[in-house]
Order: structure tokens, then sequence, then C-alpha cells
């Protein structure tokens, strides 16, 4: 079957090896400023939860979640998760991811319409996700006349980039928001704040790594299927 052979099988490794790479990047750093502690003392807890009072957001709750690099916001449930490595760590690396955290929150707060249009378009690209490639499939069985089927398949499997790219001016802007946030001087010296930026770039390549891995195998689907007749 086309679907698993062919050239263009090339493309799933290129974006497997962006993916690696930028998730061992990211966990370098992480390690490497987890082990630098800001000499203020606050935990990343405490500072979430200063951030928050500062913003004015007494809606949001803090919880811990287990596991490593975890952390997340759910805008539903209006709870703020941080993991069992960041929650009540004190270091500059924990204390960045924390703040991006909060970023999101102050994001929902005010209405930050690409985090709006990132939870409007969950529902679909999930959908998508589950469906687009028994679609595909079906029409490949089918021939010549699955061709629409096909088609419909690859523009349904076509959600997911577009999720991933709507998904990279809300988390750049959150750790934006994280960094100016930081740099007050409330929270981490004015020195350390340099290092938690570092982290946070570091964890903007995984979101731009998912965005070109999701783009390749959509290049993939289109060249295999795009002009499919038979």
């Amino acid at each position: 079957m086309p679907l698993f052979y062919g050239g263009s099988y090339f493309l799933i490794i290129i974006g497997l090896v962006i993916s690696f790479a930028a998730q061992a990047y990211v966990k370098s750093t992480f390690n490497k400023y987890s082990k630098v502690l800001s000499r203020k003392g606050y935990t990343a807890t405490q500072a979430a939860q200063y951030i928050l009072d500062r913003a004015g957001i007494q809606d949001v709750r803090l919880e811990r979640v287990s596991g490593d690099l975890t952390d997340h916001y759910d805008a539903r449930a209006k709870v703020l998760r941080l993991s069992d490595t960041t929650a009540n760590s004190t270091s500059v690396a924990a204390i960045g991811v924390a703040a991006h955290e909060v970023g999101h929150a102050i994001q929902d707060q005010v209405g930050y319409v690409p985090l709006r249009l990132r939870h409007a378009l969950v529902p679909a690209t999930n959908f998508g996700q589950s469906i687009s490639m028994p679609m595909i499939l079906i029409g490949v069985v089918l021939g010549s006349g699955g061709q629409t089927l096909i088609q419909l398949g690859i523009l349904l499997f076509s959600l997911t980039f577009v999720f991933q790219v709507v998904t990279l001016p809300v988390e750049f802007n959150a750790s934006y928001r994280a960094i100016e946030i930081l740099g007050s001087g409330n929270i981490l010296e004015r020195d350390e704040v340099p290092k938690a930026k570092n982290v946070l770039n570091a964890a903007a390549l995984t979101y731009v790594a998912a965005a070109i891995m999701s783009f390749l195998q959509l290049l993939r689907l289109v060249m295999i299927f795009g002009n499919r007749r038979d």
C-alpha cells in the first residue's frame, strides 16, 4: 500500500529527526537551568500564585499533576497544573515554566484571539485526526471511485496542521508575557531572567517542530494521494 512505501517516506523521517532533536534540546536546557536556583527563593507554585494575584485573576486554582514537564493551563476547568518536577522547585527553569503557564491564564482572561481560536479548533481537529486516515484508506480500496473520499480525508487531516500553526502565536505570546512579568525583578533577579528565557525559547522549538512534522505528514499524503486516479 502506498501509504507505507515510496520515496516520500523520507519526509516522515525528517520530521521525526526534527521532533526528537527539539525534545532533546528542551530537556537538556531545562535540566541545565533546573540546577540554577533563584536567589529570591520562590518556588514555581509561589511564583505562579504571585503572578495570578498581580494580574487580578481570582478564578484560577493551582493543582499538582504527575509527570515530567506536564505543566499546562486548562482553560475550561480554570486550573493551572504544575508537574512534580516544577511545582516545588526554586530553579529559574521551573519558575520560567510556571510563568509561561500563567501567561496562558492571562491570555484567557483578556480574551486573546489566537487562544480562543485554538480552543474552537480542538473538536474539529480531534475529529479530523480520528477519521481522516480511515477515510483515505477506504478511498484507496474503492479505487477511482474513492478519490473524493481521499481528498476529504486529506482535508480533514490538514486541520492538524492548522491547529499547530494557530498554536505557535499562543505559545510565543505566553512566553513573552512570562518574560515581561519576570523582568519586573519581583520574582527573579535581573540576571536570572535571561536564563528563564532560554528555557522558554527551547520549549518553543517543540511547537515549531510539531508544526513542521504535521506539515510534512500532510505534504506526504498530498504527494501520495493528491493526484491519484486509480
